[in-house]
């Protein structure tokens, strides 16, 4: 009889393995961002996925600021609207992108007077594509100096931006770390990172930032894929990559639109559980205004809905 390979009690211990997600906690924490809505449909969306994903009990909800600006007032009124018509924190997106220091203070005023306490501080994308970024010149240079003027304003939360396969436009990973570490010294409370796909990505970059003093809270933000190329073009502006393995698990379901649910939330939920396995208690989902997979992972995760509001109201 001959000895089973190496790849075969590979496969064996993986199928007498415990389930991946028997009997999670439910202990961890997670939010989530959106984009304001151009359209009347799209609003309806909007609003249905924050429906969904209310009883969820999020830390926040974030929406974001489109390049240059372009969505100010649309982020606005999402915001607003959120902060009023929900009990779920909501954080506002903005940026430094061709803005005066006085336009900030104007546009931050306006959320604190909204009820919004949390901003995401960002440099932000330039109007163009594939424009350098240049700093108004009445305006401040990069998130770090937005958020000191920010919380010189009002004693807003303060989110930012992680790059764990560094930021494309720095010259280097050490000094993509030193503007991390300048961010959170002028006074940021985290910093969310950008989707990523493989576990180790992150746990590297966390520990790199320790390394570098860095003890704020890193948040892993999880983007479920179901479009591969959609997903390809996002990679590509924030220094993402993506794996040749998971090319391979979407090849052939381009008309099957159910299948890449079911594959996505399988990719973004085992990534999730092995973040978990690592200590990671917060996860932040890009939603890209669709609840269904993020509530599906959660789900996973051990999240129940009526035990998360009860646990929020005691």
């Amino acid at each position: 009889m001959s000895q089973p390979s190496l790849a075969q009690l590979e496969e064996a211990r993986r199928a007498l393995d415990a389930p991946l997600f028997a009997d999670m906690a439910g202990d961890a924490a997670v939010s989530f961002e959106f984009f304001p809505p151009k359209t009347e449909r799209m609003d309806e969306q909007l609003w249905s996925a924050i429906e969904t994903l209310a009883p969820l009990a999020p830390e926040f909800v974030s929406v974001t600021y489109g390049a240059g600006g372009s969505t100010r007032e649309r982020t606005h009124a999402t915001v607003a609207r959120i902060a009023r018509e929900t009990a779920i924190p909501a954080a506002a997106h903005l940026t430094c992108v061709e803005a005066s220091k006085a336009e900030i203070e104007e546009i931050a005023r306006g959320y604190w007077e909204a009820g919004v306490r949390h901003i995401v501080a960002l440099r932000g994308v330039p109007p163009q594509a594939g424009e350098a970024f240049r700093p108004h010149p009445q305006g401040y240079a990069n998130a770090a100096e937005l958020t000191a003027g920010l919380k010189a304003i009002h004693p807003f939360e303060i989110s930012v931006a992680a790059y764990p396969e560094c930021h494309p436009a720095s010259p280097s990973v050490s000094a993509d770390l030193d503007n991390l570490k300048a961010k959170i010294d002028a006074g940021a409370d985290r910093a969310i990172s950008q989707f990523f796909f493989s576990p180790e990505t992150f746990f590297r970059f966390r520990d790199r930032a320790a390394a570098a003093g860095i003890a704020a809270e890193i948040v892993p933000g999880i983007l479920p894929v179901t479009n591969v190329a959609t997903t390809r073009k996002f990679a590509g502006l924030c220094g993402a990559a993506i794996p040749p393995w998971m090319d391979r698990l979407f090849e052939g379901l381009d008309d099957h639109p159910a299948a890449r649910q079911l594959v996505a939330a399988t990719i973004a939920a085992e990534l999730c559980r092995r973040l978990y396995a690592g200590g990671v208690r917060h996860f932040h989902f890009y939603t890209l205004n669709r609840a269904e997979l993020a509530y599906a992972i959660c789900h996973m995760l051990g999240l129940r809905a009526d035990a998360r509001v009860e646990e929020k109201a005691a």
